[in-house]
């Protein structure tokens, strides 16, 4: 009896003993049970989820949208108070006037300046005109007097006439230079205004802008998430007010780098949903990962230290949905999947 006995538990734990091996073959796709069929449960879907945030602080007037509510692009989700945001605008714009009043000032003085360099001008025709007559009265009398026909009184009335003339001539010709320099000093200070100008100019589409930005709609298509922000709560810049979950959406699946050698870019495969009962949705391969995901974790190991045990390293591939599937539209970032290839 203890022989058989014996020879039954030798028996049963030499089928154990097998049956663990037959286990740990196919978990590891070993020989017999290794297929070009790769499959993996460690896979999820991804979208683009936007987080919405006010790019200035104020209060909220208006929260235009529920928790999931579906929107459009460019509707409206939040409003904040925008009264000190419209007199920030109109204090730009007075300040935009003023800039160009100034600007148009300077053009008439510009105009004013040519006005004068022609008086000076004409000034200084006139004056040449009086020097070349009291030359030539000068020359004419200076000739009389060497004769003895003229008299002293005569010859120095004359030259004081000519002196009178040629400081006249100078003083014209400071004049007009005078006149020159006032208008390219207003041509230099025109620069420096037209600065203001645009400066003014870009000051108004700056408020402009903020204005705009007290109202906050939707990036895109898609559904609101839980909505954060409260009627009435101020807000500061970068506050998260809430998500937009676009209806766009993809399957990173995580396959072990010993299963890569079956999978190809392009390759088909089939997609199982464990939210919708486990129904199959099919799509393809689109890329693979630059890189181990342990290579974007925070943490990253270092295998250079104690001891080393060696385990697979998973690289996340990136599933495309085929269009023309009635549930991928239910489809949301976070859901679990199975991820199984097709060999064709």
């Amino acid at each position: 009896m203890k022989q058989y006995i014996r020879n039954t538990a030798t028996a049963l734990a030499v089928v154990l003993g097998i049956v663990g091996i037959v286990v740990v073959a196919y978990a590891w796709r070993l020989p017999p049970f290794a297929s070009e069929v790769q499959t993996t449960d460690n896979a999820y879907v991804r979208g683009y989820v936007t987080l919405i945030s006010p790019q200035l602080p104020g209060y909220v007037t208006d929260v235009a949208v529920k928790d999931y509510e579906s929107v459009k692009q460019g509707q409206v989700l939040v409003r904040l108070d925008d009264r000190i945001y419209h007199q920030k605008l109109a204090q730009a714009e007075a300040t935009l006037a003023s800039q160009k009043a100034a600007l148009a000032n300077s053009q008439q003085q510009e105009n004013a300046a040519k006005a004068r360099i022609g008086a000076s001008e004409a000034a200084l025709g006139g004056a040449t005109s009086a020097k070349r007559r009291a030359e030539e009265n000068w020359n004419r009398v200076e000739e009389l007097s060497a004769k003895g026909i003229s008299t002293q009184s005569d010859l120095e009335q004359s030259r004081t006439t000519l002196d009178q003339a040629e400081a006249a001539v100078s003083q014209a010709q400071a004049n007009l230079e005078v006149s020159k320099q006032d208008l390219q000093t207003i041509i230099v200070g025109r620069d420096s205004l037209g600065a203001a100008v645009a400066g003014a100019e870009a000051a108004v589409e700056l408020a402009r802008i903020d204005l705009s930005n007290t109202v906050i709609t939707a990036p895109r298509d898609g559904a609101v998430g839980e909505v954060g922000v409260k009627l009435g709560q101020y807000v500061a810049a970068g506050t998260q007010l809430m998500a937009v979950v676009p209806r766009d959406t993809w399957v990173i699946a995580n396959f072990k780098e010993t299963q890569l050698a079956y999978i190809k870019p392009g390759q088909a495969v089939e997609v199982t949903v464990d939210a919708f009962r486990h129904a199959t949705l099919k799509g393809h391969v689109e890329r693979f990962s630059p890189a181990a995901g342990s290579e974007f974790s925070v943490i990253k190991p270092d295998n250079a230290t104690g001891n080393f045990t060696k385990v697979a390293q998973r690289i996340p591939v990136r599933i495309a949905i085929d269009d023309g599937q009635d549930l991928s539209q239910y489809l949301a970032p976070g859901l679990s999947v199975e991820v199984r290839t097709v060999v064709e």
